[in-house]
């Protein structure tokens, strides 16, 4: 009976931490440092430029913050990586025969709302990496490089492990 009663009150207390974090609307803390990658427009090819440019210059980032202790470091690495950055972008796009020109913006960017696994990012200006490809008409390319949260989506990290609290939780008072 004790292992019944355990595991209600943990799936109520559950439920109700989940409650709040979802009621918070926004996981992010205020000082989180973005970056956005914005596409001529949503031709196929403005489009495949955009995703070129985001996957090399986000595999960039991930070694230039790799070992950042804080949101205040991060900014501190790319603010002083820019002109690489810059570089950077520039190769892709000669070696994508990219005609146009891109900008490479960082400081206070004006970020759109977006809903992302059933969170809402509000809209607003935020301390941040953008990168303008042409007229930036096009569908854009927007994530977190601090607290890494794009970052965790790359290639990287085969060798985190996942755990699920709940299960452990119900491991633990079922045996």
């Amino acid at each position: 009976m004790r292992k019944i009663l355990l595991f209600f009150l943990f799936i109520i207390l559950s439920y109700i931490l989940v409650g709040n974090i979802l009621a918070s609307n926004n996981m992010l803390p205020e000082d989180a440092l973005r970056m956005r990658v914005i596409a001529n427009s949503n031709s196929t090819y403005d489009q495949y430029v955009k995703v070129k440019v985001k996957e090399e210059v986000e595999e960039d980032l991930f070694e230039l913050l790799r070992n950042t202790k804080d949101t205040e470091e991060a900014k501190t690495k790319v603010k002083n990586n820019i002109p690489l950055i810059k570089q950077k972008v520039g190769k892709i796009l000669i070696k994508e025969n990219y005609p146009l020109g891109y900008q490479v913006n960082y400081g206070k960017n004006y970020f759109p709302e977006k809903i992302y696994k059933g969170v809402t990012y509000d809209e607003g200006y935020y301390e941040s990496l953008v990168i303008t490809l042409g007229q930036g008409k096009g569908e854009n390319f927007w994530c977190v490089m601090f607290p890494p949260l794009c970052m965790m989506e790359t290639d990287h990290l085969d060798d985190i492990e996942y755990k699920s609290l709940v299960k452990e939780m119900i491991d633990k008072y079922l045996k």
